[in-house]
């Protein structure tokens, strides 16, 4: 479809590079890690090739009637992954943006004096970004703390391929093991001896020159096993796809965005980590007819989904998928579901919404999970239905407030209406201390009058100073039997 034109574009981009870092190989929990120089360059750099492949007027992947100059809020919407490798992910969106939307010094504002303000580094655009923290929203880390897919982990490392794979590597880690320094040296971390191994080759020039040969593509070739193994399944709704799934329900809603002619929104990026990029292309299919991208995708690829309309007599909506592998190469056309073209959108929607996870009590069924506390948002949109429950629930709590309030004020007007009896008048002596902490007597010092000290006591309290204890003027507290 030559003569299509794009009506909009999703990009799910993976983190430039940064220092090395650990994952459990049976939850994924993580340590900190940072980025690095590089990987905001690599970063960037994407952000550049994006724009002009779609912001450019004269390319032919132009999206149609979109702001180029400056950003427009509007058509433009950004969401970065907070989990784990968190800052390096959100270090990398913002250096993409940097590069997608450079310094303009129209980017300025005429002030009622007639003085013209442009914004600081010549111009520099600030684009709004969403964090996706999975403490309150799944959508873009669902892997971590759901126990169906620790399960799924642990039956991948059981199973007979996984322990044939380890008997043909044990060769190469015991190779390995003087290169890792106390790392585990075995098939289930192979993820974390390949993340060292990159990481140092970087970074580290004696340990260049000290690594032998073919042990980073040995490190390579065992990541992408283990990888394609836990973040894949045979199944389109299988737990081992569980990071595409949720990723799914990001694309749909945001193509229906799109779509709908009454929605600006014209441009989508995801900014996330690598595990997404798996299972996409494993529920798709691209991997079957693209096996150079099995398992782990380079630092700064990018998957571009453009939602095209076709030319007459044939005008249906279909998507085009594109993947760029690293900085190394472009974008290339990858087809999904068994096409060798693009797909109609319909389709699409058709094979992948049974897929996708689009609740939180579906995420919950799903890993198994039986306590709200590990679920939080994971809709970009409420529902209906939620928005319903929100508002009935805020309509019985502001009834009982009034109620409350009326019985409250109603007691007062009968008290204050009816006949006092004598005696029942307040009295109006007061008795020295009732009810509060006595106060130091005078005592004479040397004929000087002074105050007893208050009690203090034995610890110090936060600033380090002697803290006033008030209770040792008061008896034992009651004990209560409810």
């Amino acid at each position: 479809m030559l003569l299509s034109k794009v009506l909009g574009v999703i990009v799910i981009a993976r983190n430039g590079d940064r220092l090395n870092y650990y994952q459990d190989p049976y939850n994924y929990a993580a340590s900190n890690t940072e980025t690095t120089a590089l990987g905001e360059v690599e970063s960037h750099g994407l952000g550049s090739l994006i724009r002009s492949t779609y912001f450019d007027s004269s390319s032919p992947s132009y999206i149609e009637g979109i702001r180029s100059d400056l950003v427009d809020n509007s058509e433009v919407k950004v969401r970065v992954k907070a989990g784990v490798e968190g800052t390096v992910v959100f270090d990398s969106a913002i250096a993409l943006l940097q590069g997608l939307f450079p310094p303009n010094p129209n980017n300025k504002i005429v002030l009622a004096n007639e003085t013209t303000i442009v914004a600081p580094l010549g111009g520099y655009q600030y684009v709004p970004v969403e964090t996706v923290e999975p403490g309150n929203d799944r959508s873009l880390e669902s892997w971590t703390n759901c126990p169906a897919f620790e399960k799924h982990t642990k039956s991948f490392y059981n199973s007979p391929d996984f322990k044939s794979k380890s008997q043909d590597a044990s060769s190469f880690f015991n190779g390995v093991r003087d290169y890792v320094f106390g790392r585990p040296a075995t098939l289930e971390n192979a993820w974390n001896i390949y993340d060292f191994i990159n990481s140092e080759l970087t970074h580290n020039r004696t340990y260049a020159h000290r690594l032998p040969p073919t042990f980073l593509e040995q490190a390579r070739h065992w990541a992408n096993y283990h990888e394609h193994g836990v973040f894949s399944d045979g199944d389109i709704n299988g737990i081992g796809n569980v990071a595409g799934r949720t990723l799914l329900h990001t694309i749909l809603e945001s193509l229906e965005r799109i779509a709908f002619n009454g929605d600006p929104l014209q441009f989508m990026l995801v900014e996330t980590t690598y595990q997404p990029f798996i299972s996409f292309f494993e529920q798709t299919g691209v991997t079957k007819d693209h096996p150079e991208f099995f398992g782990i995708p380079n630092y700064a690829s990018a998957i571009a989904i453009e939602l095209r309309r076709g030319a007459p007599p044939d005008v249906r909506d279909f998507l085009r998928i594109r993947f760029k592998n690293g900085t190394a190469t472009g974008f290339e056309d990858v087809h999904v579901f068994g096409h060798h073209a693009d797909i109609p959108f319909t389709e699409f929607v058709y094979r992948a919404e049974g897929a996708a996870i689009t609740s939180n009590k579906q995420w919950m069924e799903v890993c198994g999970v039986k306590s709200s506390s590990a679920l939080n948002v994971l809709d970009v949109v409420p529902s209906v239905s939620d928005n319903l429950f929100a508002y009935i629930m805020g309509l019985a709590a502001l009834a009982g407030m009034l109620f409350s309030g009326m019985t409250l004020y109603k007691k007062r007007r009968a008290e204050q209406r009816r006949v006092k009896l004598i005696g029942e008048e307040v009295s109006q002596v007061v008795y020295a201390h009732y009810g509060s902490v006595s106060r130091p007597s005078i005592i004479t010092v040397r004929g000087v009058p002074e105050r007893e000290p208050y009690p203090t006591s034995n610890s110090d309290d936060a600033f380090g100073e002697h803290a006033f204890v008030g209770e040792d003027y008061y008896p034992e507290h009651p004990q209560w039997i409810l």
